[in-house]
């Protein structure tokens, strides 16, 4: 068979791949874990607790995501974590109080939603399969793209599983 003759069947289909991957947050996400500035690791004593804040060097935070942890099972007054926030607000990124793997998603998420889709619109579409990408994604995914295109899909170009069709 001559060069000529092949079709690209994938091709000719016209359904263009949008590939959650590359919406994926960049920014390196870290985790602050409050346990290290508590009185044995369980309580928050005021003073002890400005004192072991006011010695960290917030810097180290600069440009990143921080995901606000507490890996023992204390209680922590909201004034705690507004103390930290005010220490990250000039360095980091993004915080929240969530483990890093939630962050991230959160992040992920927020790119998704604010993404530029509407080079999607009127056309067949395939959100790339993946079993590394959380299923959040993929539902975020359809609410955004079913008010703009043709035809929904997920898989790959070749072989897609219809969703949704107009």
């Amino acid at each position: 068979m001559t060069e000529e003759n092949f079709i690209n069947k994938a091709k000719a289909s016209g359904i263009i791949a949008l590939d959650l991957s590359d919406y994926k947050p960049k920014t390196e996400i870290v985790e602050l874990d409050i346990k290290d500035h508590l009185f044995m690791e369980m309580i928050v004593k005021e003073k002890e607790f400005k004192e072991s804040i006011a010695k960290v060097d917030f810097s180290v935070y600069n440009e990143k995501a921080v995901a606000i942890i507490c890996s023992t099972d204390a209680i922590i007054p909201p004034w705690a974590y507004m103390l930290i926030m005010e220490k990250l607000s000039p360095y980091a990124a993004y915080v929240d109080l969530n483990n890093a793997e939630t962050v991230l998603l959160d992040l992920w998420k927020r790119r998704l939603i604010y993404a530029d889709l509407k080079h999607y619109r009127n056309q067949k579409v395939v959100v790339r399969a993946s079993t590394h990408h959380d299923p959040a994604l993929y539902l975020l995914a359809a609410g955004l793209l079913k008010p703009l295109v043709k035809t929904l899909m997920y898989g790959e170009i070749g072989l897609p599983k219809v969703i949704f069709k107009q």
